[in-house]
């Protein structure tokens, strides 16, 4: 079994690699922007902004499965880039995955609580319309239109609130903010689920490994978009408490700063949020026997981690 994972370097990849358990099921194969990995090594090229060299590296790896994991994901600059947001987002997604089809290969791709405007009060189930605010939003739900007219065998995994103890997230941005500030000013009336990157490594490979030695009829049932997202939910600024909570537990941070709950018309960006990113992921317990843990229970963990380095 050769897996290809594309976007080396972002925080999933990195945490895929870390885990090891993508290695431990076959041979791995990484593919980065600049053909350099994170630790140094050298690895694939692959640039999803240049779609049209993707068939050369397919053809050349021929991986029985793509992960990719590589994405546009500035929100407030894909308003004045949605040109290249779309071939990246959407339109290499479609090259995935119409090679996939040509040679029988399985892509697991990542998606977004973007494709939704964050109306809604309870949580999203996977059939919910998909109505993205912004040009983010409307490239990754290219994606998954175009994976899905691609006819390819996929697994497609909405996530939200990503971080991890590496890379650029919410919770890094915190804890470098408490080192500088006494206060914090943090949005209160966005709700979603932070979901660390262990929860969607962990998710993945409890999909794979149901999808792979299932027959034709099993697999088709397992095929499409899946909601990959912590348990439960809370807000932007509920999220920051427990960091500091848990940083200054660890010895991470002296003190917690104070934080103050603010709306979002006082902290404007360019991109409009969705204000509701809470994701129904009991999906995943019905299709792969992986039932996400809570977020206030996975974030010690990354804590932890961030105070091993």
């Amino acid at each position: 079994m050769r897996f290809l994972l594309l976007g080396g370097n972002g925080q999933l990849a990195r945490s895929f690699v870390a885990q090891g358990g993508l290695a431990a099921r076959g041979e791995l194969v990484i593919a980065t922007r600049d053909g350099r990995l994170f630790d140094g090594r050298s690895v694939e090229t692959a640039d999803l902004a240049a779609p049209e060299f993707l068939p050369a590296l397919l053809d050349r790896v021929r991986p029985d499965v793509i992960i990719n994991t590589a994405a546009y994901t500035a929100v407030d600059r894909a308003e004045q880039e949605e040109s290249l947001a779309g071939r990246i987002n959407g339109e290499a997604v479609g090259v995935l995955g119409r090679w996939a089809a040509a040679h029988g290969a399985l892509v697991v791709h990542y998606s977004t609580d973007y494709v939704f405007d964050g109306s809604a009060t309870a949580p999203y189930p996977l059939d919910a319309p998909t109505v993205p605010l912004g040009a983010y939003g409307r490239s990754k739900l290219a994606g998954e239109i175009a994976l899905r007219e691609s006819g390819a065998a996929h697994m497609i995994f909405r996530t939200a609130w990503v971080y991890a103890p590496h890379g650029h997230n919410f919770l890094r941005t915190m804890l470098r903010l408490a080192g500088e500030r006494d206060t914090l000013n943090v949005v209160a009336d966005q709700v979603g689920a932070p979901t660390s990157t262990d929860i969607i490594v962990a998710g993945t490979l409890a999909a794979l490994d149901r999808w792979l030695p299932a027959d034709a009829r099993a697999r088709a049932w397992m095929e499409g978009v899946h909601h990959l997202v912590a348990s439960g939910h809370t807000s932007w600024h509920g999220f920051a408490e427990a960091i500091f909570d848990d940083a200054v537990a660890a010895g991470l941070l002296t003190r917690a700063p104070r934080v103050n709950a603010i709306g979002t018309e006082q902290f404007p960006t360019p991109a409009r949020r969705p204000a509701w990113s809470v994701l129904a992921n009991e999906g995943m317990t019905q299709h792969f026997g992986y039932t996400p843990p809570a977020w206030r229970v996975a974030l010690p963990a990354v804590i932890d981690a961030l105070r091993a380095d």
